[in-house]
């Protein structure tokens, strides 16, 4: 009898990933653009001034190995993260107050879980596209996936809502300062232009998020061997049978001071710019602070944390890994000739086309760059230009790249904080992607939809700067 193909742990296909990337690096032809400096002191490609290598540097298996540990340190950040909300949140539960809380959402919604699908996508959307969080929900999953295992759901249901939420949110962001903001700069277009848009594709395509999560967990309710996961142990165990402890005072509390730590972290991300360093500070202060609420000793809650830590370790490892895929690709310099690539097709199509085309390269470009500030910085300088010369409006330009950037981070393996999510929910990422590549399909045929008419009803004319174009060959030469 022929033996089933088994698909590769999610470390495999990574590792694999990163072997393939640096024999990319001995194919493809090594160049660069030349960069300058904006006046907020980021670095931004030069468009016309692509040139190729002149000598060959070809990676090595050494530097491939070398790639891993430098990658760990490339993606510090975000690790500590997930281990200081993995093990402050394990104190959390120590005191109860998680179990307490879900025991409360399950007496009141238990029969609607079609409600907490809808509102958990849509208010991570509109958190996404106002501030760009996304790695800030990284403290919700254990307690999504807690939920939903006690709806009669899955950890899969759980992880959809809440990366199709922020997916959805990065995609159609009327304001987020790291994407949006930063693109219309780049392209000289006014800032927040074209909100009206934006904000009108917000609902639409979360309701198509939506219905495709919860298509699947109709499925799962009606069988629960229907579940992608069902072989796999949950993480947060078996609790379907569980009896609930009633929501006490100190319980309250101790939610209260989160909700109050949630605004602490946004205030500081909208007003000074605070990233994962200051929000694991204001997550350690929480469980401090939980720790004495719930009067845990500090033997117990010590203990409580480093659990919470060791169980997060494989979802440390892929994170890092992750991380070094993008790393091979600047190590072995051809990040810019798969830019310059991909763009150089786009001059000899139609408008409408190219927009198409613009959302295509964003979307393939997002593997390599998965920061959505850098691919800006890398992309929007050639695209601007570009979409001058090709009848495409700047401001269409912009939207191109927010839906390539925002929807494929929901299932490019170098988007760290995807890693993080899926791993923290004991969700491999072969199962991932075959439960979210239908919804990005779709994601993508509704925003091809989108540019079209944006570009024949001249969405962003009425903001286009005056520009004087250069040959298409000043762009697209090499």
């Amino acid at each position: 009898m022929k033996k089933a193909f088994k698909v590769p742990h999610t470390l495999t296909l990574l590792f694999s990933m990163m072997i393939v990337a640096m024999i990319a690096t001995w194919i493809v032809p090594q160049g660069f653009f030349d960069t300058a400096l904006t006046d907020t002191g980021r670095t931004v490609v030069v468009p016309g001034t692509y040139t190729l290598a002149e000598e060959r540097e070809l990676l090595t298996p050494w530097q491939l190995l070398t790639a891993v540990p430098r990658a760990f340190a490339a993606a510090q950040d975000i690790i500590f993260f997930v281990f200081i909300v993995g093990g402050v949140l394990a104190v959390a539960r120590r005191t109860g107050t998680v179990d307490a809380l879900i025991g409360r959402l399950l007496e009141k919604h238990s029969d609607a879980p079609h409600k907490l699908i809808f509102m958990v996508i849509f208010f991570f959307s509109l958190a996404s596209g106002a501030i760009g969080t996304a790695g800030e929900y990284i403290p919700f999953v254990l307690i999504l996936v807690a939920l939903c295992k006690a709806m009669r759901l899955d950890s899969m249901t759980a992880v959809g809502m809440t990366v199709a939420g922020y997916g959805v949110g990065y995609g159609v962001s009327a304001f987020n300062p790291f994407t949006v903001l930063i693109a219309q700069g780049i392209a000289e277009v006014p800032p927040y232009s074209g909100m009206w848009l934006r904000l009108a594709l917000i609902l639409p395509f979360c309701i198509i998020a939506y219905h495709h999560v919860w298509k699947y967990a109709q499925k799962v309710i009606a069988d629960p061997t229907a579940s992608m996961v069902a072989d796999l142990p949950c993480p947060v165990g078996d609790i379907s049978e569980k009896n609930y402890p009633s929501l006490n005072k100190r319980h309250k509390l101790i939610l209260a001071s989160f909700l109050i730590t949630i605004g602490i972290a946004i205030y500081g991300i909208s007003q000074h710019g605070w990233y994962l360093y200051e929000l694991g500070a204001c997550f350690i202060g929480w469980g401090l602070l939980t720790t004495l609420i719930g009067r845990l000793s500090f033997d117990q809650a010590s203990d409580s944390f480093i659990e919470g830590v060791k169980d997060l370790t494989t979802t440390a490892v892929l994170i890092g890994i992750a991380r070094g895929i993008a790393l091979i690709l600047e190590d072995g310099q051809i990040l810019h000739s798969i830019v310059h690539g991909l763009s150089m097709p786009l001059s000899h199509v139609p408008a409408t086309i190219s927009a198409f085309g613009m959302l295509v390269i964003q979307t393939i470009l997002n593997l390599f760059v998965p920061s959505g500030s850098g691919q800006a910085f890398v992309t929007m300088p050639l695209m601007a230009p570009l979409s001058d010369l090709v009848g495409v409006p700047r401001q269409v330009a912009v939207l191109a790249y927010q839906f390539g950037d925002g929807f494929s981070n929901m299932i490019v393996p170098t988007n760290a904080v995807l890693m993080g999510i899926i791993g923290i929910a004991g969700v491999p990422y072969d199962r991932w992607f075959k439960f979210c590549m239908p919804l990005l399909l779709k994601l993508m045929l509704a925003a091809a939809v989108v540019l079209m008419l944006a570009v024949v009803f001249g969405y962003g004319a009425d903001v286009q700067p005056e520009v004087v174009l250069a040959p298409v060959e000043a762009i697209t030469a090499s």
